[in-house]
């Protein structure tokens, strides 16, 4: 009976349908996130250029303008962005002879907003920018001007970075200057502060910076306010007391966070309705002077963070903030959270299964010692693989100024299609639909037997545990947002290590391979019920799909489905009459082309979620108003992809004995949902030290802020609501 037994192993991945699959994914994987970042990306702020002469004279400077017309609501951000912002940046494509200068701007003015205050351009402004011809440069020669722009563009309650490409063509001539173009260039220049007029000097005294300012006549003191061109002297934040003396002196004293940035200040006065230019201040002192020791009650109020900034009440960095680039016992944290992550994913239903039967394949009669290593190998380097792919695939989008975190990639409803079909593919696979043997020309070109199926299993074990991150997996994710790339990536390689570690020790110590039970018809049994959580996983792709595509998304989703399993099932019904796959496989085929080409709806916001009674979508600026009213707040960061965040919130977030306490003590529950990508939500999670989900943050009526595991019950949260002590 034993003699005609024969078990083969579940995960398939020794099989050209699920190689074919996954590398559809991992090479559609790039370019669909980059595509969906960018939808989520409308410019907000136009940009356009002119030349104030576009036949500049050889030997002489023209000036160019670049025009930036933000949507109403809408800002750039000056120079110094302050507090938080990004400037414009720009990067000039000129022609031999031709030079850009720096770009010129006017002078900014304060935002204050959820406890951040940055130096903004609200409304329309113009960027100048000279451009010299050299004189060797023939009259008539065709200059073309292209230039690469980048800013960040907000509003009260969103962020999103934006770029342009903007192009003119020149030619050399005359100098002539178009006048309708006059009226534009002279509103621009009058815009820029004044250079030259105003003179400083800058006093340092009692934990404090006295900027003397003579020469800015006509300033109104009330409102004048002054804005450093370089971060680090003074906090944009702190408050500004400016007076003016019997001699027509401007004196404007701040508080000093500590030693002077740089040899020297330069920064802009301004009211609002003039401003000038100050350089070249040289503080009177080497370093800014000790003030007096804050007293305990003052030490103790400064580390109290913003929940809706988080940084600490007086403005200065959180000391949740990940670790720097040089902390390396800060790295060896964050490696050692990600390992141990990595091995609780591996207890996910959509990877246990997979883990199992890998696991039991070792036992299976011929597989030496030598063969069991080389397959332990092959999985972790499967699954490292697969993790290194995609922290690299986040740290460039990032890098190119994309807002997008981890499992980015179920964010895009190709990816949850194409893993739906290869969930279903490997739940017909165990339920016996279809069998097929390993791949031959893999085998032959590795020489040993299994070595590209556990390769394919490690990949794919990591691929499918992706969704979400679970204990010790937030703070080391989060760690990889600060870290420099090759330590991230170690990070990301150390997640990956994690998930391969059961295996790879099982492949290496025959003493573990002697406690798995022996091989025998039980193992088909097995191998069947194991179905069922891949099954429930396919099932759950598909619910996903729908929440990101709606209905008619979902149908197709679902048609496709059925069309890759009539030709699975093709297969299996030609295998039982011992023939080859042949014709069978054009199903599978066209089901996959149909998942990577076909126009799925566009992504909508999956079930909006409505200000009914104590539940609110979530935005930085409404947890501010909530904490400055000493409202309690539950922030709930989640996804319909995640699958701990749909626990939690079945298991402790919509019970009835959750929402008794929560109404009892009027919490108001603010939910972020992250299922298509919100850059807004990226950012947040970024500002706590997090780039996954789930996220979960309390705050109570006084403002303290708690951060609250990943793995939540009712009566933790019932405590959370009831008590104004940390549990």
């Amino acid at each position: 009976m034993m003699r005609n037994f024969r078990f083969t192993p579940t995960v398939a991945l020794f099989q050209p349908l699920f190689w074919i699959t996954l590398r559809a994914i991992v090479l559609l994987w790039p370019g669909l996130a980059a595509t969906a970042a960018l939808a989520q990306m409308p410019q907000h702020v136009q940009a356009s250029i002119v030349a104030k002469s576009e036949a500049p004279r050889p030997g002489t400077n023209t000036r160019i303008a670049i025009r930036m017309t933000p949507e109403t609501g809408w800002h750039g951000y000056w120079i110094n962005p302050g507090d938080s912002g990004v400037p414009v940046e720009a990067e000039w494509h000129l022609p031999d002879g031709v030079r850009a200068g720096a770009l010129e701007q006017p002078s900014p003015t304060l935002l204050e907003l959820g406890g951040l205050a940055s130096y903004v351009h609200e409304g329309a402004f113009t960027l100048l920018a000279d451009l010299a011809i050299d004189r060797s440069v023939a009259p008539g020669t065709a200059l073309p001007v292209k230039v690469d722009l980048t800013w960040l563009a907000c509003s009260d309650s969103l962020c999103v970075p934006e770029r342009t490409t903007l192009q003119l063509t020149l030619r050399a001539g005359d100098g002539a200057v178009d006048r309708s173009r006059q009226s534009l260039f002279s509103a621009a220049e009058a815009a820029l502060p004044s250079s030259g007029r105003a003179q400083g000097r800058l006093e340092a005294a009692d934990g404090r910076w006295s900027f003397v300012v003579s020469g800015a006549q006509g300033l109104n003191v009330g409102r004048t306010y002054l804005f450093p061109m370089e971060d680090g002297w003074f906090e944009a934040s702190a408050k500004q007391q400016a007076t003016r003396a019997a001699d027509g002196t401007i004196r404007i004293e701040v508080a000093a966070p500590g030693p002077a940035p740089s040899p020297r200040f330069a920064g802009v006065i301004s009211d609002g309705r003039q401003s000038f230019m100050l350089t070249g201040l040289k503080p009177d002192k080497a370093v800014a002077p000790v003030s007096e020791p804050a007293t305990a009650e003052e030490a103790t109020a400064s580390e109290i963070p913003d929940p809706a900034t988080g940084r600490e009440a007086n403005g200065s960095a959180p000391k949740a903030t990940p670790p720097s680039t040089g902390d390396v016992p800060a790295l060896k944290i964050a490696l050692i959270g990600a390992l141990l992550g990595g091995l609780l994913l591996n207890l996910m239903p959509c990877v246990f299964p997979i883990l199992s039967l890998k696991a039991l394949s070792l036992t299976r009669a011929g597989v030496d010692r030598r063969a069991a290593r080389l397959e332990g190998v092959a999985y972790f380097a499967g699954s490292v693989a697969t993790t290194l792919l995609l922290g690299a695939i986040l740290i460039g989008a990032r890098a190119l100024g994309h807002d997008i975190g981890w499992s980015f990639q179920l964010q895009n409803p190709h990816i949850i299609l194409l893993l739906m079909l290869l969930s279903l593919a490997i739940a017909l696979n165990l339920a016996g639909l279809f069998e097929m043997t390993g791949v031959s020309v893999a085998n032959r070109v590795m020489g040993k037997p299994g070595w590209s199926g556990a390769f394919g299993t490690g990949a794919l074990a990591a691929l499918v545990a992706t969704p979400c991150s679970g204990p010790f997996m937030g703070v080391a994710l989060g760690a990889a947002l600060v870290l420099p790339p090759p330590a991230a990536l170690a990070v990301f390689a150390g997640l990956g290590i994690g998930m391969a570690l059961p295996f790879l020790l099982l492949a290496f110590v025959p003493a573990l391979q002697r406690l798995l039970p022996k091989p025998g018809a039980w193992m088909e049994t097995f191998r069947r019920l194991l179905a069922i959580p891949m099954l429930l996983t396919a099932i759950g792709l598909a619910w996903v799909l729908g929440r990101q595509s709606g209905v008619d998304g979902l149908s197709l989703g679902l048609l496709i489905a059925t069309l890759g399993a009539l030709g699975l099932w093709w297969i299996g019904h030609r295998q039982s009459r011992g023939r080859r796959a042949g014709t069978a496989a054009l199903p599978i085929m066209a089901a996959l082309l149909l998942a990577i080409a076909i126009d799925l709806p566009r992504p909508v916001e999956a079930t909006p979620i409505a200000s009914t009674g104590k539940t609110e979508p979530f935005s930085e600026t409404r947890l501010a108003e909530l904490q400055a009213a000493g409202q309690p707040v539950f922030v709930d960061m989640t996804a319909d992809w995640c699958l701990v965040c749909q626990v939690n919130k079945r298991v402790a977030i919509d019970r009835p004995d959750t929402h008794a306490a929560f109404d009892k003590e009027g919490v108001v529950t603010l939910v972020g949902d992250w299922t298509n990508g919100d850059p807004a939500i990226t950012r947040f999670l970024a500002s706590r030290g997090r780039n996954s989900i789930p996220y979960y943050l309390f705050v109570t009526p006084s403002g303290e802020t708690r951060e609250l595991p990943q793995i939540l019950t009712s009566e933790l949260l019932i405590e959370q609501a009831a008590s104004g002590k940390p549990s």
